[in-house]
């Protein structure tokens, strides 16, 4: 049994390195020879391996994930619809069109120019919603993480937590950062509830060697929009939609191509949800 569940964890760790070389490159040619040697698979297993731990096709996967970026730049930016084809790895505006319309049933132009459709749930933009905010430069940073599938509110992130703790001690590593970063890199508006992935994220002092599913990524530097939300997590939704509604473009920012973040301040288990601390990274240029 032993022996079963380090060969998935190794079968993981390789899935991760794939998926996020994805994520970094989701603009530019991606060549599935090249992901099949980053996994360290043989071609003839690379798919069948991605499959099996995606539920999709990896081919599929980078399509969904290029068309889903699309839906987000289209909804809450003013770039041109060459602009986002070209941004997310389409060679020209027809490509993207062809594509989001066989996802979405409606065109770019027609998604972007109808506010009232919606792909998968409506927005809920609260005009009241108070938060600070600012524009903060971060640099790189090191983050050992575990990836999670599925619903968003339904993860079992203290769980994960205490597991990347464990890899902590176990490794004898210098303990990180005690609060949470978790990565979000999809829009539960756009993307299908089961294929919703989180990084649940340590911040470390140094770069770890990942072992198993738990894997180890630098965070690039890069300029974001932060905002310090004080509330239960269960309407972090709206707060979101209010962002993205309401903040972003009153601020004049232009969002980058990843994925936004939070970070947790204070113990769920030990604060009154109405007493929570949620800080919101929304990557910008």
């Amino acid at each position: 049994m032993e022996t079963k569940k380090t060969t998935r964890e190794e079968y993981q760790k390789c899935v991760n390195a794939v998926v996020d070389y994805i994520n970094l490159h989701l603009g530019e040619e991606i060549d599935l020879k090249s992901l099949a040697k980053i996994s360290h698979f043989s071609p003839f297993y690379f798919h069948r391996i991605m499959k099996a731990f995606l539920g999709e096709p990896i081919g599929t996967f980078i399509v969904r994930t290029r068309t889903e970026a699309a839906a987000r730049l289209l909804r809450h930016s003013e770039l041109p619809i060459a602009d986002i084809a070209y941004r997310i790895g389409y060679s020209s505006p027809s490509s993207l069109s062809k594509i989001f319309k066989h996802f979405y049933g409606i065109s770019p132009l027609e998604y972007r120019n109808n506010k009232n459709f919606v792909i998968m749930k409506p927005a809920i933009i609260r005009p009241e919603l108070e938060l600070k905010r600012e524009i903060k430069e971060l640099p790189a940073r090191n983050v050992i993480y575990i990836r999670l599938f599925g619903d968003y509110k339904l993860n079992d992130y203290c769980g994960t937590w205490i597991r990347l703790q464990q890899f902590i001690q176990e490794e004898k590593l210098p303990m990180g950062e005690v609060m949470p970063y978790c990565i979000y890199h999809d829009d539960p508006k756009v993307t299908p509830v089961e294929k919703l992935r989180t990084d649940v994220c340590m911040v470390m002092p140094a770069a770890v060697t990942p072992k198993g599913d738990i894997g180890f990524k630098q965070l690039p530097a890069g300029r974001y929009a932060i905002f310090l939300y004080k509330g239960s997590y269960e309407h972090l939704q709206a707060v979101y939609d209010t962002i993205y509604g309401k903040y972003i473009p009153e601020m004049e920012c232009t969002f980058r191509n990843e994925a936004s973040a939070e970070r947790y301040l204070n113990n769920p288990a030990e604060t009154a949800p109405d007493e929570l601390l949620t800080e919101i990274y929304i990557p910008i240029e």
